[in-house]
């Protein structure tokens, strides 16, 4: 062992190799340095994001912030680890010049081939900007919808009612349905029988509404009366009574089938009939004969 020893220092000036020792030692502790920094980086994103969300007055506020914490973090991770990759190369004898140099060239070559990647940056900025997509937004893009979970410069993730994750790059989305910006409305369209007093169904359904919006579970998730509309449409076997709540952002589903459940009840117990598909039988030579239409299970 003590002859491979002479024999590598031989080879190995003792000055070069402390010269070397030194250049390793700094490489690590200029990477140890930027993790460091990186950490106390989204420490801070956090804190100042947490204190930003508890003055924060509205939900959609709470929205755009934590969104922002998230781009922030992603960009603290790019920069900072880029600089400290740069700044550790330099100690160890390699030139950045050249690398910066170099990696210009090859992102201008890139930025030729890989436009879409431009644009899905580009388009990211937009949308943080004009504040259009924030993390827990349900919306639709690209034919996909869902619940926001992540928003980056490069894509949006989301994840629908059946527990599918979707990424779709910024650069694809061409038009954006927020439904749960500022407020909602949760529309219910009610059909009842023609032979019932239509006057008479909407009494119903506006005290329900009312009842509703008194609910001490239902009432604050409701931010204005029901409107009704009255008859929407003639259809096939029934009259199409719509009323429309006002609501807070993300609960109109909720409010629709609870709604929907109250009505049921209540047309029940005064008698009024919802309305479901029949078949008329008409026999050569003789009366029509009405009849449930059915399906067997057989």
């Amino acid at each position: 062992m003590n002859e491979q020893l002479e024999t590598l220092f031989k080879y190995i000036e003792p000055a070069k190799l402390l010269d070397l020792g030194l250049q390793a030692a700094k490489f690590f502790l200029v990477i140890v340095v930027a993790l460091i920094v990186l950490r106390l980086v989204k420490t801070a994103i956090d804190r100042v994001g947490m204190r930003m969300q508890a003055r924060s007055k509205t939900l959609d506020d709470q929205k755009r912030i934590e969104t922002l914490m998230r781009v922030l973090k992603y960009v603290a991770n790019v920069v900072i680890l880029l600089l400290g990759a740069l700044i550790a190369l330099g100690t160890i004898g390699i030139s950045i010049a050249p690398v910066l140099a170099a990696a210009g060239v090859v992102g201008l070559a890139v930025g030729f081939g890989a436009q879409s990647l431009v644009k899905d940056y580009f388009t990211g900025i937009v949308l943080l900007i004009e504040n259009q997509i924030r993390a827990g937004d349900f919306i639709e893009v690209g034919g996909k919808s869902g619940t926001v979970e992540n928003v980056t410069l490069r894509y949006v993730r989301l994840r629908d009612a059946h527990g599918n994750v979707h990424f779709v790059p910024n650069g694809q989305i061409d038009s954006v349905t927020n439904s749960t910006m500022d407020f909602a409305y949760a529309v219910v369209d009610v059909g009842i029988a023609y032979k019932e007093e239509v006057d008479a169904a909407i009494q119903v359904m506006q005290k329900v509404g009312t009842e509703l919006a008194e609910d001490k579970e239902w009432g604050p998730k409701i931010t204005e009366p029901m409107s009704t509309f009255g008859v929407q449409e003639l259809a096939d076997s029934a009259v199409i009574v719509r009323v429309r709540f006002k609501t807070l952002p993300g609960e109109q589903w909720g409010v629709r089938r609870e709604y929907n459940k109250r009505i049921k009840a209540a047309f029940d117990n005064v008698g009024i009939e919802i309305p479901f598909p029949h078949v008329t039988m008409c026999p050569s030579g003789g009366s029509a004969v009405e009849l449930p239409a059915q399906i067997s299970s057989s």
